[in-house]
């Protein structure tokens, strides 16, 4: 049963992401959550993203905008590192707890963001690079922030998705690095070495199937996909957190 959970976990995430440009976290992180916990679910989120960003990125990489990359690069590391000082400290009920309303209110933020808003220059790309590594380290979604600035700065959504994979493969190797360094990762991950070949294979299959798929799913519908699953594991997440307090 457990495998099954992460198998459709993975594709379902891996599909989104080839599709929209982003997903994998979103539905990913909240259901490994509720069944691994939180110190381990989001590590391996971390873990399955970079694998899928480095399978979707070779397919997009001539839309890659590399000089807006560069400039997120530093500060979507500075904000992996800081979540996971966060990761490290925190107690697996109140974890549960802050990514719950992490997840909650990234989604809000996003289905708020209005095409009216306009911002440029520097401090929304450090604000966006911060808060994307950060909440991916801890909550393992990086997407809404990225999403809120994209929209913001009137990015155009085919390079913004391209951009989106070395994004996430940088701030989920950073995030995955930095909390087994300081200890924040479960060294008995309790998953057999066969339940890790399930999840890679699961990746290779959603990636395939996405790509299929792109050529009559609308983006915006694999994206309220991604939105709805996310909200649900975040509310149970955070129920789930509050109720161990």
């Amino acid at each position: 049963m457990l495998a099954a959970v992460i198998a459709a976990a993975f594709v379902a995430g891996a599909g989104l992401q080839r599709i929209a440009g982003l997903g994998m976290g979103l539905v990913v992180a909240p259901v490994l959550t509720l069944v691994l916990g939180p110190a381990l679910g989001v590590s391996l989120s971390n873990a399955g993203a970079i694998v899928t960003a480095t399978f979707v990125l070779t397919s997009m990489r001539k839309d890659i905008d590399w000089r807006a990359f560069a400039r997120l690069a530093p500060l979507l590391v500075v904000g992996s590192l800081g979540g996971a000082l966060v990761v490290l400290r925190a107690s697996a009920a109140w974890l549960e707890v802050f990514i719950g309303v992490l997840i909650l209110l990234a989604l809000a933020s996003t289905l708020m963001a209005s095409g009216r808003i306009h911002v440029r220059g520097r401090l929304p790309a450090i604000g966006a690079g911060i808060a994307g590594g950060f909440m991916n380290a801890t909550a393992g979604v990086a997407g809404p922030a990225m999403t809120i600035y994209a929209v913001a700065t009137r990015w155009n959504h085919t390079s913004f998705a391209a951009t989106l994979q070395p994004v996430f493969l940088l701030t989920n190797a950073t995030a995955l690095g930095a909390k087994a360094f300081l200890g924040a990762v479960p060294s008995d991950t309790g998953l057999s070495w066969w339940m890790w070949l399930v999840a890679l294979v699961a990746i290779a299959a959603g990636v395939v199937l996405g790509g299929y798929a792109s050529r009559w799913v609308p983006t915006r519908a694999a994206r309220r996909v991604a939105i709805t699953i996310a909200a649900v594991g975040g509310i149970v997440t955070l129920w789930r957190g509050l109720s161990g307090v």
